[in-house]
């Protein structure tokens, strides 16, 4: 009888063959399985595409139970959020670990989120850090992001600035909103940079132009100051009207600086004001929400 070699490993979508000792047949055996293996997999993710969480589950779980690292991570997603199954944070642990063992990035960093929430494990930010770590390695933008703040509060590991400029720096230069907002702040305070108003308000725009209502409300605040960017009382109160509309935090607790605002601008500039927020909701909201 042909047997399967044993050193025919699936790791996600790549299949790594370790043919040393493999006689031919076993190859050709070993390589219809994985073929069947994706199948199932392929088929997995259709019915979870349209909704059919419970045979997305049927599909995934015995392909995760073989070593599959894509069925695992989905595994630990449809555990984390509930779909197809009941809510487990533990079960949902138990799948990110095994697929971020394989390597898989966004299981590393998903796998970081339960540690720094203690979810599923005792919280513990050393090893949320670690997991960031990894994923930040391989270009996740979002671990990248919290490696950036774990180094700037010192969560999990010694306070340093100058690297939490740099992890900011590699995910706002992926277009990651919330890293572009920390990094502008980084730089309006001068921690690990020069401080730098001009960059600082640039960092905000890019952020704001991506529908992140924090950089909105912290954009208007430096056209209402004229740091880094000319002051501008029509172009702040645009930026506040839109921020507050979306229910941002900084401009609810601040909301009074945008009254300040308002308190010296004219019937005109208010309305045109509120004529260029309609525009900034049309090109920088909208978008974001198709």
């Amino acid at each position: 009888m042909i047997r399967i070699c044993s050193r025919l490993l699936l790791l996600g979508a790549t299949l790594l063959w370790l043919v040393v000792g493999c006689t031919p047949e076993e190859i050709l055996l070993g390589a219809g399985l994985l073929e069947l293996l994706q199948d199932d997999f392929k088929r997995g993710l259709s019915a979870y595409q349209r909704g059919d969480y419970a045979t997305a589950h049927g599909a995934w779980r015995p392909l995760g139970e073989r070593g599959h690292a894509e069925a695992q991570y989905n595994l630990g997603l449809m555990y984390n959020k509930g779909r197809g199954v009941s809510q487990d944070d533990v079960q949902a642990v138990r799948w990110y670990r095994l697929a971020a063992d394989q390597g898989v990035a966004l299981a590393q960093h998903d796998l970081g989120v339960m540690y720094a929430k203690g979810r599923g494990v005792p919280q513990d930010d050393v090893q949320a850090v670690r997991w960031y770590r990894l994923a930040a390695d391989q270009g996740v933008a979002e671990s990248q992001f919290a490696l950036g703040v774990a180094y700037a509060q010192g969560q999990g590991i010694p306070q340093d600035y100058v690297r939490a400029v740099r992890w900011l720096h590699m995910a706002a230069e992926q277009g990651y909103a919330a890293a572009q907002t920390y990094l502008g702040i980084r730089y309006v305070k001068g921690e690990g940079v020069t401080k730098d108003v001009v960059e600082a308000a640039r960092w905000f725009r890019l952020a704001a132009e991506r529908n992140y209502a924090e950089a909105q409300f912290l954009l208007g605040a430096m056209y209402g100051e004229g740091e880094g960017v000319p002051q501008d009382d029509v172009q702040a109160y645009a930026w506040f009207i839109v921020a507050a509309t979306q229910g941002s935090a900084v401009a609810k607790e601040y909301r009074g600086y945008k009254e300040l605002i308002a308190e010296r601008m004219t019937d005109s500039e208010i309305a045109a004001a509120e004529k260029l927020a309609h525009e900034f909701w049309e090109a920088y909201v909208l978008p974001f929400r198709e």
